[in-house]
């Protein structure tokens, strides 16, 4: 059941049904996502239930306001604090040390939990009358592509699940995490934030998770780091222009249910091969890229050639997310 995140009283009935255990879909500027009370280790346990996601996979909590930071947090570093200053509300995600007996399920059972603060006026809405923070995974299924639009959640997860429609989100992938838990911050999912951005904000170098496995150490488990996340039916594959175009020629009319995302402009000689030009903005290619994926299976291809997005900062969000699709 879809209903319009603009009216108060469908907002109100959302907040209910989290307050009584339930689970709701909801959008916020990044990806739609599938909430229940965080307080609940029960209801939290629905989520799981609905996705089919592995239980110690942790959620993230999402608040109003960073008031709420010490309900779930035990300690907040100074770093985290700026970090919080100058992106809240918005696409960032922090993890931080897990205040005990506080939101076990959520966290995955970890120490530590993720905490973010949207930005978006129906999610704000929502938590607001909620007055509990909410654990929100993406509202598709585990390993899936993440969902957009309201439409894509009920595709996904059924008529039954009560959806805000607050239209296509603004974002369009998921939030950059940080982790503040060892002293020192590390950007363990890339979003649309660059780690210049968050550097300047938290006036610290930001290490890669990449560096931590170089040193052998070990960062906390996040949502949406595996290395097969956010796959299509079809199967994906990153290229450069060349091997597009060189795939295309020699496959010539006779090449079919195969559908390409590029930035190059190409030369298809099969009536059957779906072509979709990607931006040449990074924040443009990150707003319409899950629904791009989305689509080309819908109109039942097996393959997806996608264009490498180019080494620039900007990208690394986007090319994040291609490369998790392209290793399921």
């Amino acid at each position: 059941m879809v209903l319009p995140g603009t009216d108060p009283e469908a907002v109100l009935e959302a907040a209910r049904r989290i307050q009584a255990g339930g689970l709701v879909g909801f959008p916020t500027e990044t990806v739609y996502g599938l909430g229940a009370d965080a307080s609940s280790d029960r209801a939290v346990a629905g989520i799981f239930a609905a996705k089919g996601r592995p239980a110690d996979h942790p959620l993230i909590v999402h608040v109003a306001s960073q008031e709420q930071v010490d309900i779930y947090a035990s300690s907040v570093p100074a770093f985290a604090q700026r970090l919080i200053k100058a992106f809240w509300p918005g696409p960032l995600t922090v993890i931080l040390p897990r205040r005990p007996g506080v939101g076990t399920a959520a966290a995955g059972g970890q120490d530590s939990i993720g905490l973010r603060c949207p930005s978006h006026p129906v999610a704000q809405a929502l938590l607001r009358a909620c007055n509990t923070g909410v654990a929100a995974p993406s509202a598709n299924r585990f390993g899936r592509v993440s969902p957009t639009t309201a439409r894509h959640v009920s595709e996904e997860l059924g008529d039954d699940l009560l959806v805000l429609d607050g239209g296509p989100c603004e974002v369009g992938i998921e939030s950059s995490i940080v982790d503040c838990t060892r002293g020192r911050p590390v950007l363990l999912r890339p979003g649309v934030l660059t780690r210049d951005q968050l550097e300047a904000a938290c006036g610290e170098a930001i290490l890669g998770n990449e560096e931590l496995t170089a040193n052998g150490e070990a960062a906390p488990r996040a949502s949406g780091t595996l290395e097969a996340h956010y796959a299509p039916n079809a199967k994906v594959r990153l290229m450069d222009a060349g091997a597009i175009q060189a795939g295309l020629d020699l496959l010539g009319a006779d090449a079919a249910h195969i559908a390409v995302y590029a930035r190059t402009i190409v030369r298809i000689k099969s009536e059957q091969v779906l072509y979709r030009r990607m931006p040449d903005d990074a924040g443009a290619t990150a707003q319409q890229l899950f629904a791009v994926l989305r689509d080309f299976d819908a109109k039942g291809v097996k393959l997806i050639w996608i264009e490498q997005p180019p080494p620039a900062a900007e990208w690394d969000g986007v090319q994040d997310r291609l490369a998790r699709a392209s290793a399921a």
